[in-house]
């Protein structure tokens, strides 16, 4: 009887081979938080993941927007704002003001990243207050809008901390943390943790948002150069759902 081949290593498997920066194919980059980059904010961070750098900071204000009056809206709010600065690609990025408006893709993940801190927020206990999250990226190579969330979970809970110790807010109204993390097919290959070179040649990409309580947020994924298959899908989520794992892992360190 003849024996059968020995089985190859699936495209995720971390015995596959290492990718350009060294790293296995479910591997994070480095991940290290510089808390209180912004002593004037309630709560800060400066993220800085592999090369990407973002910094992350909330501030409240004792009221809620125009349309939760109108429309008597119980609780509080959170919104996010979400920019490039010039310097923090290759070729100079032009500020938004210069072009008189908000470009498609930072409201896009400005909006990801309001959506995703309130998916781990009681409104109701946060009462009839705002809380801003604003995400400055620094540097950029690759998954800024995955590091602004990430980042932005650590800033919420330092600010949550402060505003509870000065009696400015009466509850906590934290229920878990949430995380993202990107992840893609390259060369065939499911990657977790896109940097911006295999970003840029992926023939899939994906974003992944989660909660610790293992629910998703939200799923962005597109093929960019082919379509991709239940079973890749499959693995890619895997792929995803280890390094938020992981990543929530970073997280409550930084935020102890």
């Amino acid at each position: 009887m003849t024996p059968e081949p020995a089985s190859k290593p699936e495209p995720s498997s971390p015995a596959a081979a290492l990718r350009g920066d060294g790293r296995r194919n479910d591997q994070l980059r480095p991940i290290r938080f510089q808390n209180g980059i912004a002593p004037y904010a309630g709560g800060s961070t400066l993220i800085e993941w592999g090369s990407t750098r973002v910094i992350c900071a909330v501030t409240l204000e004792q009221a809620v927007p125009r349309w939760m009056k109108e429309q008597g809206v119980a609780g509080g709010w959170i919104t996010a704002e979400y920019s490039m600065l010039p310097y923090s690609t290759l070729q100079r990025k032009a500020r938004d003001i210069t072009r008189g408006k908000l470009d498609g893709r930072s409201q896009e993940i400005q909006r990801l990243i309001g959506r995703s801190m309130r998916a781990v927020i009681d409104l109701e206990k946060l009462g009839p207050r705002t809380v801003w999250v604003d995400c400055d990226v620094l540097q950029a190579d690759g998954g800024t809008r995955t590091a602004a969330i990430t980042g932005s979970m650590v800033a919420l809970a330092l600010g949550v901390k402060r505003w509870l110790a000065e009696g400015l807010i009466p509850k906590n109204p934290i229920s878990t943390e949430v995380a993202a993390v990107s992840v893609g097919l390259v060369k065939g290959q499911g990657l977790a943790d896109l940097n911006y070179v295999e970003d840029s040649t992926a023939e899939v990409d994906m974003n992944l948002v989660m909660t610790a309580r293992g629910e998703f947020v939200e799923i962005q994924g597109s093929g960019e150069e082919s379509t991709f298959t239940e079973s890749q899908l499959a693995v890619l989520l895997a792929l995803g759902q280890k390094a938020i794992r992981d990543l929530f892992e970073i997280q409550r360190q930084a935020m102890a």
